[in-house]
């Protein structure tokens, strides 16, 4: 059985485009696109760690800064996605965030919803992909309710332990059920195309290699 570690280093080798159309092959959701990279320039993947956002005092334990306890419990294959669906404009992500995030090697964050001090994060290269972006303090307008519980991104429910790839095409999550079948279908097409690349690549045309090959590309 293949470990977290081993999924999320094969998850890194393919891109969002390579997962859709795997999940395209294999009739399954998870793409959610409209949350654009907002800081960094790399892809990102990782299991996921999520936040709820919510109006008022938290329900239940003392008050802590939103998103730290997920910082905190979290490493390099990990990303951190958080669900800010208020309707009250305020940073669900921030600069700090960022920074304690990138010093635990934590891969990126997503955020449904506002994030901020967005300028902090394109000067540390942290990954930041967010629906909006403001200046507006989480402070006195919303707060943490929950760490690791069903969030929702997109029209997705989101659950702790699924897997996420982003890069700029889209957001893709993958339920820890489907990552297996899903990473096989996706190095399986990325193979396919990167052949097709070669074969464009040293003079065939390009209309030969993309025929009917390329609309059989997602048949098993």
């Amino acid at each position: 059985m293949s470990s977290v570690a081993e999924f999320v280093t094969r998850l890194r080798k393919v891109d969002c485009c390579a997962v859709s159309d795997a999940l395209d092959s294999l009739n399954l959701k998870g793409v959610v696109s409209g949350l654009p990279q907002r800081s960094g320039e790399d892809r990102i993947a990782g299991q996921v760690i999520t936040v709820k956002l919510g109006v008022g005092v938290p329900p239940a334990g003392p008050p802590r800064h939103l998103c730290t306890t997920a910082i905190e419990t979290g490493g390099s294959d990990n990303v951190i996605v958080v669900e800010q669906r208020t309707g009250v404009e305020a940073g669900g992500w921030g600069g700090l965030l960022s920074l304690g995030a990138k010093a635990r090697g934590i891969a990126g964050a997503i955020v449904e919803g506002p994030a901020r001090d967005i300028d902090q994060s394109i000067e540390l290269a942290f990954p930041v992909f967010a629906r909006s972006l403001t200046a507006l303090t989480a402070r006195g307008r919303i707060s943490e309710q929950a760490t690791n519980v069903p969030v929702k991104i997109g029209e997705l429910i989101v659950s702790p332990g699924d897997y996420v790839i982003a890069d700029r095409s889209a957001v893709i999550i993958i339920s820890q059920a489907e990552i297996g079948c899903v990473l096989a279908a996706a190095e399986r097409i990325a193979a396919k195309e990167e052949e097709m690349a070669k074969q464009i690549r040293a003079g065939r045309p390009i209309g030969t290699v993309m025929g009917g090959n390329y609309e059989q590309l997602l048949n098993h």
